[in-house]
This record gives structure tokens, C-alpha cells and sequence, in this order.
């Protein structure tokens, strides 16, 4: 655990330190769980949001997008649900004076049961060494299974008493594991309690007149109360979908982690309706297509796994997590859920409107069913950052901090370094940059000596460093280094534009799904 938490400091200061996310409001002592994204941060999150965008939108025929306001009218979160049942159940430790999410408690104790699972393991891996078979021995080893029913047992209770709303047992299940607070490892809690998680706001300008509002807690009723006008207006067929990226916000007590539960975030969901009865088809179909998104960025399938819920929500018939390895364990990065017709339903009842698809096949209408992607662009950002920050040992002793971002989502594709400030070098070096900056982010950096430039670049994740010495002068060439490899290559100029594209394109890298 120590070494998780060694990992995840790194990562943290990393990215303060390079550019990518500053606490918000720094120099007024910060705002808790609220951040910014830095120069390198922004154009990294923007690059992510776009290589999402171009495979959930521009790749199907049947998908368009929507840009819905944040603010929208207030009945929309009665028939949403969230009004009366968008809580988290809270605990207070009476000796700390600490609020908790219970069922976050519940889950880190079963983390820590998951350990000791990888810890048998690892051990039994070096034991056995190549003729190791891990599936085999996680589903006959007597401990591992033990330690496997023990986590199913607790979190299969924690899960029927949240949805009975039995409260009372979810304390007594953290009084029967003996859960202490984190900070102080006091056993002394109150009750367990829900509270809402949505901010509220006004509208209008006198305080008599002003209608209460709520900022949106997700972005998905956005595209559920424009369905009817994207259809029409988009002469739209069943089946297809409507995608949105955006803020949402969320009165997180428990917020933690970095940026991976913050209290403002971006989500990038589509909304995939469906002919009633096709749900489960199309449900599965978006889980392969989901992961295989993921795994073209080359982040190692070793660190995604499906968590398919027992607990469902109260509009769903499936649902499911593409987990993702963080530093401090696997934890959620996507939802897929069958929301059968229930937003769409709700949304007609409350409105008085009909919400419905005439099929012409069929001829008749219905109110179609939903198939739903959501991923937080926040912690895919901090998936692919932690993933790639690495400290390698070289030849000689150093160690070499490096980011290795895919090449499609680095902020910076390359950097141009005249070797010195000096003959000529500097002005080459900046036409290279003139030259490339209309189809790659580019970098100029002259300061330092040039090993110290390529070790700047490599922490900031810059793919390319490209060189220009006193040889450019006489045969109008310069040396490529690659970041992951550091290997360097002598090439033309004018091949520079299609060595990079090479690397750093979209469609080479979406081809992989």
C-alpha cells in the first residue's frame, strides 16, 4: 500500500511540476477537491476529448452530437430521480469529527482483502515461475478463495441493504468489520445517513422572484429531453445516438484521489436508443466496443477488467464498469448501462409531451429503450498520465524520468532544439517550427545543455525531440530522437512532416480497435 501511495504522490507532484493540473485557487490556500488544468494539462485533456469524439461521433454514421446548458429547468431532476434519490450514504466518526461515504469504507476494507489476494499471487508466481498458471491457481487455491467469498459475502450484504435503504445495517456491517477512520482509527461512528450530492442555485434577479435551479449533476438529461428534436431535425433512424461532452458538478463529501472524484468534472457520454427488445444485443455490442477504444491507446490490457453490477439502479436491467488499474487500485473509468425507456418515459410524464419514435417499419410508435456509454474525461486523463509516468535505470547509473503518453494524446508532439544559440542554428531551427506548427502542437527550447533539453522533454511527454547542429548547415538534416527508445535517426527536413503524422495519427491509432 505504501508503495501505491509512493506512486500516486509521484504522479500528483509530476503533475504540478510539468504543467498538467494546479490545485485551483493556489495562492488562496486552494479549494478542496477543485482543479485546474494547466498549459499541458489543457491541451492533453483536449487531445483526449478529441480522439473520444472522432470514435464515438465521426466514426458512425448514426451518432451526432449535442452541446445541452448546464443549467436546465428544475423538473427535469424530479423526473430524473435525482431529486429524492441522488444520495450517498454518510457516516461521521463522533472522535475525528470525519465524514465518510460508507460504502467507500466498506470498499477499501475489501481493497485491502484484494491485496492480500495479489500478494499469494506473486508469491505463488515466483514459486512457480514460468510453469505458473494464474487463472488455475486463483480458482483452486484455498486461501485465494476464502479471501475471494469473504469480499463477495460483504459486498453482496452491502449491496441488498443499500437498496432495501437499511441504513441501520450498513452501520452494523462497519461495526462487524471493525472499519476504523482512516485518519485516527477510531471505531466510534454515528448513524449512517443520506445526504444529497447536487448543488443548488437562482435564477432571476430579486430573491422573491428567483426560481431555485440545480447545476447538472450528470450530463445525460440533456440529451433525454432534446431526443425528440435531434430525431426530427436530424431525420434520425432507430437505432443511433446522441453524444455530449461537459461539466457536470457533484457535492462530493468524499472527495479524494486527485482528480479522480472531484466535485466539477467533465463527462463524455452517448445515449444510444434502441428498439425496445434489442437493449441487450446493443449493450453488449457497446461493451466490446467501449474497451476496444481503450485499448487502442496501448495502455496495456493488463489494466482494464469488467465489474458487472449486482446492485442495479433503479432504471437499468444491465450495467456494467470498464475498471481501470490506477496507482491506488482498480477503481471505475467507464459505465455502460441498459437504462431500458425509463428517462424517456419519466421525462413524458412529467412534461405532459410525448417522447416517442415512429417506426415506420413497423408503423407504429414506441418509446425507445437506452443503451448508455459514460466516462469521466478527468480520470481517463488520469489513466493515461499515471499510466505513463515511468523512472528508468540507464547505462550508466541515472535515472531517466519519462512520460510516455500515447503519441495521439501528447500536448506537445515535438520539440526543435538548436544544438546552439549560435550560427545560424537558431534561426533553422525556428523556420523548422514556422513550418510545423500549422499541423502539430511544437515546442522551441534553446536553454540548457542539449542532454539536459532531451530529459526535459522526455518528463514532459514530448514524443519527438528533433535537433538541428552545424551539419543541418551543409546537408540539411537533422537528428530525430524518439522518447520511448531514445533512439536518434539522422533525416531530411522536409521528411520531418510525415515521420511525426506517422506517429501521431488519429486514424493509425483508431485503426488498432
Amino acid at each position: 500500500m505504501a508503495n501505491q501511495d509512493d506512486k500516486f504522490k509521484k504522479v500528483i507532484s509530476h503533475a504540478k511540476e510539468y504543467g498538467y493540473v494546479f490545485q485551483s485557487s493556489e495562492i488562496y490556500d486552494g479549494l478542496s477537491a477543485v482543479y485546474d488544468y494547466a498549459q499541458n494539462g489543457v491541451e492533453l485533456k483536449k487531445n483526449i476529448r478529441d480522439y473520444w469524439w472522432k470514435a464515438m461521433v465521426q466514426m458512425h454514421e448514426n451518432i451526432v452530437g449535442l452541446d445541452a446548458a448546464i443549467f436546465m429547468h428544475p423538473t427535469t431532476w424530479k423526473a430524473s430521480g435525482h431529486v429524492d434519490a441522488f444520495n450517498d450514504p454518510l457516516i461521521d466518526n463522533k472522535d475525528s469529527k470525519k465524514r465518510y461515504r460508507a460504502d467507500v469504507l466498506v470498499e477499501d476494507y475489501c481493497a485491502k482483502i484484494e491485496n492480500k489476494i495479489n500478494k499469494e499471487v506473486t508469491k505463488a508466481a515466483k514459486r512457480f515461475g514460468d510453469a505458473f498458471n494464474k487463472d488455475e491457481f486463483v480458482s483452486t487455491n484455498g486461501r485465494v478463495l476464502g479471501y475471494q467469498e469473504k469480499i463477495n459475502t460483504i459486498l453482496s450484504r452491502m449491496a441488498k441493504s443499500l437498496e432495501d435503504e437499511d441504513l441501520a445495517d450498513v452501520k452494523a456491517l462497519i461495526e462487524e468489520l471493525e472499519i476504523a477512520d482512516p485518519l485516527t482509527g477510531s471505531k466510534n461512528w454515528t448513524d449512517v445517513k443520506q445526504f444529497n450530492l447536487m448543488f443548488g442555485t437562482k435564477l432571476g434577479a430579486s430573491a422573491e422572484s428567483a426560481m431555485d435551479l440545480y447545476l447538472r449533476p450528470e450530463t445525460a438529461q440533456g440529451i433525454f429531453v432534446n431526443f425528440l428534436n435531434v430525431q426530427k431535425t436530424g431525420r434520425m433512424k432507430i437505432p443511433f445516438g446522441i453524444a455530449q461532452t461537459g461539466k457536470a458538478f457533484r457535492n462530493e463529501i468524499v472527495a479524494r484521489q486527485f482528480i479522480f472524484r472531484m466535485r466539477e468534472f467533465e463527462q463524455m457520454e452517448m445515449q444510444f436508443f434502441v428498439k425496445p427488445g434489442t437493449q441487450k444485443k446493443w449493450y453488449k455490442k457497446w461493451k466490446e466496443t467501449r474497451l476496444k477504444w481503450h485499448l487502442s491507446l496501448g495502455l496495456g490490457a493488463v489494466n482494464y477488467r469488467f465489474h458487472d453490477h449486482e446492485k442495479l439502479a433503479h432504471y437499468a436491467d444491465a450495467a456494467a464498469d470498464i475498471e481501470f488499474k490506477f496507482p491506488f487500485g482498480f477503481k471505475e473509468l467507464e459505465g455502460i448501462h441498459s437504462r431500458t425507456d425509463f428517462d424517456l418515459k419519466a421525462h413524458e410524464e412529467f412534461s405532459g409531451k410525448k417522447l416517442q419514435y415512429f417506426d415506420h417499419e413497423e408503423n407504429k410508435s414506441y418509446v425507445p429503450y437506452v443503451v448508455e456509454t459514460s466516462i469521466g474525461l478527468d480520470r481517463m486523463f488520469l489513466a493515461v498520465f499515471s499510466n505513463a509516468l515511468e523512472y528508468e535505470t540507464l547505462e550508466d547509473g541515472s535515472i531517466r524520468t519519462v512520460l510516455k503518453l500515447p503519441a495521439v494524446l501528447a500536448p506537445t508532439k515535438a520539440a526543435v532544439l538548436p544544438l546552439i544559440k549560435r550560427d545560424g542554428l537558431p534561426e533553422i531551427a525556428k523556420q523548422i517550427v514556422e513550418d510545423l506548427k500549422w499541423d502539430f502542437n511544437v515546442a522551441y527550447d534553446e536553454k540548457d545543455a542539449v542532454g539536459r533539453r532531451y530529459r526535459r522533454q522526455d518528463a514532459n511527454g514530448t514524443p519527438f525531440c528533433i535537433t538541428v547542429d552545424h551539419d543541418t548547415l551543409k546537408d540539411n538534416t537533422v537528428t530525430v530522437r524518439h522518447r520511448d527508445t531514445m533512439e536518434q535517426k539522422r533525416v531530411k527536413i522536409e521528411e520531418l512532416r510525415d515521420i511525426i503524422k506517422q506517429e501521431v495519427d488519429v486514424k493509425s491509432w483508431l485503426m488498432k480497435m
